[in-house]
């Protein structure tokens, strides 16, 4: 019965997701969530944490922790308040480099992302790290090394802050498959602020139950069958990552999907019939061989449902506006002859903001509109090592991904946008160019 309740509400929860996912681009609520992309990412992220710490390899672990760095212990409210802090503050010292590395090297990830065998490597280590949610193995430290990290520290505020810079070590079974998706989204943005914030939530996340135990002595629930779930979870996300990698290395992938409600109504289908069939709830270990036949068809299902959903997010909206795809000096040369603005934007298959653009801004057609006295031309960087996209990006200095760049009509530059931004705010700036 508990694992029917489960299912049913993490039924409910995929049908939201879905419903938020499938809303038209025009929708105000969608528009306004999407604006806030980074923010929604981070919070995503301290989700993830949250999840991972209710997994076999954290959660168990959360009690003994808290009495290793003396919580338990405190002689007020206060003493256990700042040391459960101490030890938060050294997990988010653990993981806040990871993101800034990632961020540091995202230029790196996006250039081997237009090779289509790296794109499948990722795809396949998604794969592989499922496998291991699901089961299949497990990634474990030695007995003997996760025991000797357990008791570093001591008691008190610095052995608090040395147990949680630690601590990422002992759940890295758990946090490994999670971070690796995590870690692949923050170096696509090439942001370093954003990898140290999603990074900062992320340990938030993973240390709050630890927090909530030190500092309040909250009882948490007794661990069982449910903790498997979690990592069912995760390991559906997993597959759902590696398959949309791979939809942006093989195009015709994503284009399997039906557009429309049909789209829609297929994605949805599929989430409920596979949840139900026990995508979640059953258990690869312990059910039979027809539980486990259940269980397996309903996590293809749910697989391809949120893939499905993705496709059909990122799927670029109907727009009358006529890119050209020529090279940056031909379209300056254009407009030079016909004293025209000039509009270029960068973007690549592996850019999710630069489809935001598409799908969002310059598919509104106030936008439309206004675009068409500008010679406009994309880029596709993709391969940034092609020479005339090369040139392009050394002529215009263009650091990251989307770069939009206007130009006035005497060749000068006017604005220029590295993220994205909502449909109202690239009009005005249109307007503004002569």
């Amino acid at each position: 019965m508990r694992s029917f309740w489960l299912a049913s509400i993490t039924l409910a929860m995929v049908l939201l997701s879905t419903v938020a996912f499938a809303a038209p681009a025009s929708s105000d609520a969608f528009s306004q969530a999407l604006e806030q992309g980074p923010l929604a990412a981070v919070g995503a992220a301290w989700l993830g944490g949250v999840l991972v710490s209710l997994t076999p390899c954290v959660y168990p672990m959360i009690a003994v922790t808290v009495s290793v760095f003396g919580a338990r212990q405190a002689k007020s409210r206060l003493e256990g308040v700042m040391l459960s802090l101490a030890f938060m503050a050294g997990i988010v010292a653990m993981f806040v480099p990871l993101g800034v590395v990632a961020g540091l090297t995202g230029s790196l990830f996006g250039s081997a992302l237009q090779n289509r065998w790296v794109t499948t490597a990722i795809s396949l280590l998604f794969i592989t790290m499922a496998a291991s949610m699901f089961g299949a193995f497990e990634f474990a430290l030695p007995s003997s090394v996760t025991n000797r990290l357990a008791t570093m520290g001591g008691i008190g505020p610095k052995g608090a802050f040395v147990l949680g810079l630690v601590s990422g070590l002992v759940a890295a079974p758990c946090t490994g498959p999670v971070l690796t998706g995590i870690l692949a989204f923050i170096a696509k943005t090439r942001s370093v602020a954003f990898g140290a914030g999603s990074m900062a939530a992320f340990a938030v996340g993973l240390g709050l139950p630890f927090f909530l135990v030190g500092a309040f002595a909250v009882q948490l629930p007794k661990s069982g069958r449910w903790m498997v779930h979690v990592k069912s979870l995760f390991g559906i996300v997993l597959l759902v990552v590696a398959i949309y990698f791979l939809g942006n290395a093989f195009s015709a992938l994503p284009k399997l999907v039906p557009g429309g409600r049909m789209g829609v109504s297929l994605a949805v289908s599929a989430i409920v019939v596979g949840v139900l069939l026990g995508a979640v709830h059953r258990d690869f270990a312990s059910d039979g061989g027809s539980g486990k036949l259940s269980k397996a068809l309903g996590v293809l299902l749910v697989t391809f449902g949120g893939f499905a959903c993705a496709a059909l997010v990122t799927r670029p909206s109907e727009s009358s506006l006529a890119w050209q795809h020529v090279p940056f000096s031909a379209a300056q040369a254009q407009a030079r002859q016909q004293s025209r603005p000039l509009l270029v934007d960068f973007g690549a298959a592996w850019c999710g903001a630069c489809k935001e653009l598409d799908k969002l801004t310059f598919s509104q057609p106030s936008v439309s509109e206004e675009v068409a006295r500008f010679v406009a031309v994309k880029v596709d960087a993709t391969n940034d090592e092609e020479p005339t996209v090369a040139a392009a990006i050394k002529q215009l200095n263009v650091l990251g991904l989307p770069t939009v760049i206007l130009f006035d009509s005497q060749g000068r530059e006017a604005k220029r946008f590295t993220d994205f931004v909502t449909a109202d705010v690239m009009l005005a700036a249109l307007r503004a160019v002569n």
